[in-house]
């Protein structure tokens, strides 16, 4: 008797073993050129920042020690500044003192000029000096005396100009004498006058003698 199987027969499992190792090939894949620029770029920006701060950082300490200096200096400064003030007073207190020196030196000098040519029974009652002009004011007995005196002052070399202004009959304890004035310019010596500029001297003739 024949039989027939009319089942699908069943597929045997078939069990595939380990594969044998062969030739391994992996594709390279090439790393792409913008990304090594960007990198770069990123790397260069980086190193800029960082010398820029550090730059930066250097300037502030360098201001914070020209600032600190600049405070200390600022005493220093003041001080110099009040030692000037104090060196130009000084030096106008010694050129006003030279020049009082110089004045009253002066002064002695046309004073004793002066009584040198005073005659007698002639005396001086008022005198001022200013600069190089000289005023005088004084009493005498008669206008010959006055006349006298004028005489000595105009052959002196130490006077200039001589001007009679006034004389006035006056009275008083019981006799009368005549009350003048007169004006002159002193002459400096040559050593005294600035370079260049001589003295200017202009004497008017002399009056002749009235007795």
């Amino acid at each position: 008797m024949i039989r027939i199987n009319l089942l699908k027969p069943e597929a045997k499992e078939i069990k595939e073993g380990p594969a044998l190792p062969g030739p391994e090939i992996r594709a390279k894949k090439a790393f792409p050129l913008t990304t090594v620029i960007i990198l770069l770029i990123i790397v260069v920006l980086a190193a800029a920042f960082f010398l820029q701060k550090r730059a930066i950082s250097q300037e502030k300490a360098r201001l914070q020690t020209a600032q600190a200096e600049k405070q200390k200096l600022q005493y220093v400064v003041a001080k110099l500044e009040e030692l000037e003030k104090q060196k130009a007073a000084f030096e106008m207190k010694i050129n006003l003192i030279k020049q009082l020196r110089a004045q009253q030196d002066t002064a002695v000098r046309i004073m004793d000029e002066i009584s040198k040519r005073l005659p007698e029974w002639i005396w001086l009652t008022d005198f001022a000096y200013e600069g190089q002009m000289i005023q005088m004011k004084g009493n005498a007995l008669s206008n010959n005396l006055i006349a006298d005196f004028i005489y000595n002052l105009q052959n002196c070399p130490a006077f200039a100009n001589v001007n009679l202004i006034s004389s006035v009959q006056k009275s008083g304890r019981g006799a009368q004498y005549l009350e003048f004035s007169l004006t002159l310019n002193y002459v400096l010596p040559e050593g005294a006058l600035p370079q260049g500029k001589p003295a200017a001297k202009t004497k008017p003739k002399p009056k002749p003698r009235k007795r």
